[in-house]
């Protein structure tokens, strides 16, 4: 079987590549239906791209890589896709834009774009050995159990990273680009809870606060989740991309207050009170009675001198922790890393050195923030591609 372009992944990326490309573009999946991460992604409603998505929300080796794809295919270029498709949207926090509905209109809306262009899908479909005879890629296919070769000019790798295996995710695009010459950067989990021994955190479990987490010299001001196995949340969430094994977190409880001032003036109004049930006043109690062995929060505030008063708050403002891992790519919504873009052109995302094969999405190193920018980086890198695709 002979076609133009063979597209490896139906998912975000894969099939918005293959609405571009149009007629003679084949989408093959060994899932039993598309877009899988799409349909779970933002609690089932898809958080599908992010208003102020820039370059510096973007985790790579040459940070520069996906200004291009970005710039020419932006967030309100999908809004207008959207809207197109009369799917009802909304913004919450941080231009985070999700369906009104089901995630599973993006599905459909993707699928009925593919339509609109001619280029099929094929499901229930494992890939096997990859070869090029020096005019065309062939790609050995069993599909429900039946072998078929495909030829194709042009081979798009979309298969995505690591994250999340019980989904079906694999390292195949790294293996196909490493085949073919390409570099691949070490790959990691991203956007993953950090875990911490001997059920640290398990009596705070579903203690949720607003709080800073600072790893190096990066810091997120979001949510933080206390969990049976460490902490998880939007904060943390984003912190796990930039922390390194064995590094220490600093988390703010207390951010955008002044924990001193404020107990200070409350030992001035009421100086009999517990040190505990004060501090209760602005945090979680529970959370609360597990920080009090450790910062010996005992006596009422009128036994505390200001000396006290300000080595309690600076704790506060700046406990620190050490996470014993993460929950790896069990739970990591990325992977962190990948194809190396020394190998790609930033225009088209096609290899320099492999004329026809090109990567896409997250198979790329190109990692976005939480907050929706990864769903942008597929659509404007597989914009790329599929343009270029089409004018072939």
């Amino acid at each position: 079987m002979e076609i133009d372009t063979l597209i490896l992944g139906a998912g975000a990326a894969g099939m918005f590549c293959a609405a571009q490309a149009g007629r003679g573009t084949l989408v093959i999946d060994h899932a039993k239906a598309p877009g899988e991460k799409i349909r779970i992604s933002g609690g089932g409603r898809c958080n599908f791209t992010n208003l102020g998505t820039t370059h510096a929300n973007f985790l790579s080796a040459n940070p520069h890589f996906c200004k291009s794809a970005l710039g020419r295919y932006t967030p309100w270029d999908f809004l207008a896709l959207i809207e197109k498709h009369g799917i009802a949207w909304h913004e919450k926090t941080l231009g985070q834009l999700f369906c009104d509905g089901s995630a599973t209109q993006i599905v459909a809306m993707l699928r009925a774009e593919m339509t609109r262009a001619g280029a099929d899908l094929w499901l229930k479909t494992e890939v096997g050995e990859v070869r090029h005879d020096g005019s065309r890629f062939r790609v050995a296919l069993s599909r429900e159990g039946k072998a078929v070769e495909v030829a194709a000019r042009h081979l798009v790798l979309a298969t995505g990273g690591k994250s999340i295996p019980k989904m079906g995710a694999t390292g195949l695009a790294y293996d196909i680009a490493r085949q073919f010459g390409l570099a691949v950067t070490e790959t990691r989990p991203a956007l993953v809870p950090f875990t911490f021994p001997e059920g640290r955190f398990q009596a705070l479990a579903g203690v949720a606060l607003p709080v800073t987490v600072t790893t190096g010299s990066t810091r997120f001001a979001e949510a933080m989740l206390f969990t049976h196995r460490g902490l998880s949340g939007p904060a943390v969430l984003q912190a796990s991309s930039y922390w390194h094994e064995g590094e220490a977190i600093t988390v703010d409880l207390l951010p955008g207050h002044d924990a001193f001032a404020a107990l200070r003036d409350r030992r001035g109004q009421s100086g009999k009170r517990n040190l505990t049930n004060a501090l209760a006043e602005v945090l979680p109690a529970r959370l609360v009675d597990d920080l009090t062995p450790s910062l010996g929060l005992k006596g009422n505030l009128a036994d505390q001198s200001d000396a006290r008063l300000r080595d309690i708050a600076g704790a506060l403002h700046s406990w620190t922790l050490t996470p014993g891992g993460t929950e790896g790519y069990r739970t990591a919504e990325v992977t962190l890393g990948g194809i190396d873009t020394d190998a790609l052109s930033g225009k088209t995302l096609e290899a320099k050195s492999v004329p026809g094969l090109f990567a896409i999405g997250e198979a790329v190193d190109v990692t976005g923030w939480l907050g929706g920018y990864n769903f942008q980086w597929a659509w404007a890198s597989a914009h790329a591609a599929g343009a270029a695709l089409r004018q072939r």
